[in-house]
């Protein structure tokens, strides 16, 4: 199904060029973890305390969303702290994480982004536009379905292979949710396939990292939301590697909402994918 022409026609890379500025202009009234650790009271849809840089970065969101709308655009958003929100039609989703990497970002680590997905249906498979820009190395990843993925203007190459150890490991592997026992967990797994793993603390940003092949795979060690992933795995597809989330039939058919349903994985083969799809635990 195509995207609508309502959906086309809005600026949705200017959009999300200007709430980066805007959250970046956030980031820096409160630089230390002190401000950036101060929390509203409140908990957002996805279930997580809310702090008020995440709600300072959704409003700059929320504000051009709001902007499009009012330019004729119709679309619904849904996003990390407000669930979902009509503007007019349902069929094109738009899914917001305004700081993905919110932990890093209260800490003042670098590792932390904003990710905007649009879609014309109601699954993965159905994005269109994918924005992440990581704060921490000023990267601009965008990707627009059937139309190749970029990184800071330039085209990412589909041609990038794996990596892998003489003992037929892949030899650097990006994992997420990499709390101590879900680790332990999955440590015998890991080893099988991985010779080492790096723990980003932001799902978007790690996917890009595996879209320009800087890492061999990516692994969540829990179900992931959409807000966390649609954008990036647009990304990873349109840059030639592979996604699959193993909770649904349909390795893109992970709904575009704001529950977890699924772990993710992304590898650049499908020997990387088949590998890297058994080590989270079971749906």
């Amino acid at each position: 199904m195509a995207i609508s022409t309502q959906a086309l026609d809005a600026d949705w890379l200017g959009a999300c060029r200007a709430a980066t500025e805007s959250l970046r202009a956030i980031l820096l009234d409160a630089p230390g973890t002190e401000e950036r650790a101060v929390e509203v009271g409140t908990r957002g849809y996805g279930g997580d305390r809310t702090l008020v840089i995440d709600a300072q970065a959704e409003d700059a969101v929320f504000a051009q969303l709001e902007g499009l709308h009012d330019a004729g655009a119709r679309f619904s958003a849904i996003s990390e702290e407000r669930g979902a929100v009509d503007f007019g039609d349902p069929a094109v989703i738009v899914v917001v994480d305004p700081i993905d990497g919110s932990l890093n970002a209260k800490r003042g680590l670098p590792q932390h982004s904003i990710s905007i997905a649009v879609a014309d249906g109601p699954t993965m498979a159905e994005v269109a536009f994918g924005y992440v820009y990581d704060f921490g190395a000023r990267e601009e990843w965008v990707a627009r379905r059937g139309d190749g993925a970029w990184l800071n203007g330039r085209r990412l190459q589909t041609e990038a292979c794996e990596r892998r150890t003489p003992d037929g490991r892949l030899e650097l592997l990006g994992i997420e949710a990499a709390d101590p026992g879900r680790m332990r967990e999955a440590a015998d797994r890991l080893e099988l396939c991985a010779y080492r793993i790096r723990a980003l603390g932001t799902m978007a940003v790690s996917l890009c990292q595996l879209a320009a092949a800087r890492f061999d795979g990516m692994v969540s060690l829990k179900p992931c939301r959409a807000v966390d992933a649609a954008a990036a795995q647009l990304i990873v597809r349109e840059a030639g590697g592979l996604i699959a989330f193993p909770g649904f039939e349909d390795p893109l058919g992970a709904p575009l909402d704001a529950e977890p349903h699924s772990s993710i994985v992304g590898a650049r083969t499908l020997e990387g994918l088949a590998e890297l799809s058994r080590v989270p635990p079971p749906p």
